[in-house]
């Protein structure tokens, strides 16, 4: 083997991590740090071209089903002494006004829901489906 092969077969090997929640082995080139700060300046820009949704109704189902996760997200964390997996997370939820049947979650807790996915998700336990596969994503850094 060449030495760059060998360099790079290193970086990469240490960048191998184990999620604690699922035990897979994933690869992890950014700190979670510098993830979430991106995250951060991607939902931004978003919401900057995508304001969150007057619908005041939905808006508030969308804030309170999202709290509710993250709050049972983050006493989870603690239980299991994991709860530094969490530093820098600031959860926000929002609604957004797009047909789009879609929703998703930065590193850091930012998720955003797109008004289109409602019809489909019916009420508030398929909001809740919804909101914390989204939030699983992230936390899992996946």
């Amino acid at each position: 083997m060449t030495v760059s092969v060998v360099v790079v077969l290193t970086i990469f090997l240490q960048s191998c991590t184990t999620v604690p929640l699922t035990g897979r082995r994933q690869v992890n080139l950014l700190p979670e740090s510098e993830l979430i700060a991106m995250g951060l300046t991607s939902y931004s820009d978003f919401l900057k071209e995508n304001p969150p949704s007057t619908d005041a109704l939905n808006s508030a189902v969308v804030k309170e089903v999202g709290n509710n996760i993250a709050s049972a997200v983050q006493k989870y964390f603690v239980d299991n002494k994991i709860e530094s997996r969490l530093e820098g997370y600031a959860w926000e939820f929002n609604l957004v006004d797009s047909k789009e049947a879609n929703a998703w979650c930065m590193p850091g807790g930012k998720v955003v829901v797109y008004k289109g996915i409602l019809p489909y998700t019916g009420n508030k336990d398929g909001l809740a489906v919804v909101i914390s596969h989204e939030i699983a994503h992230a936390v899992a850094r996946h």
